[in-house]
């Protein structure tokens, strides 16, 4: 049980991440960054929530495989 959800940890992180990537590229983010100096909040969100699910993803793996 505990590798299915890691697994499923993985996964949506690497989506998130995958959206986040295709936030920063946007022309509203540009926008953004050439007002802001930074990207948007929502690109920021994407990014961070995707390498948190997958850093837990790939904890859950290592560690449901260290205790048999």
């Amino acid at each position: 049980m505990m590798k299915a959800v890691s697994f499923a940890l993985i996964a949506c992180g690497v989506v998130l991440l995958y959206f986040g990537g295709q936030s920063f590229h946007s022309f509203s983010n540009d926008v953004s960054r050439l007002v802001t100096g930074a990207p948007t909040d929502r690109t920021m969100t994407l990014i961070v929530a995707g390498v948190a699910a997958t850093i837990a993803g790939l904890t859950g793996l290592a560690l449901s495989g260290r205790r048999r």
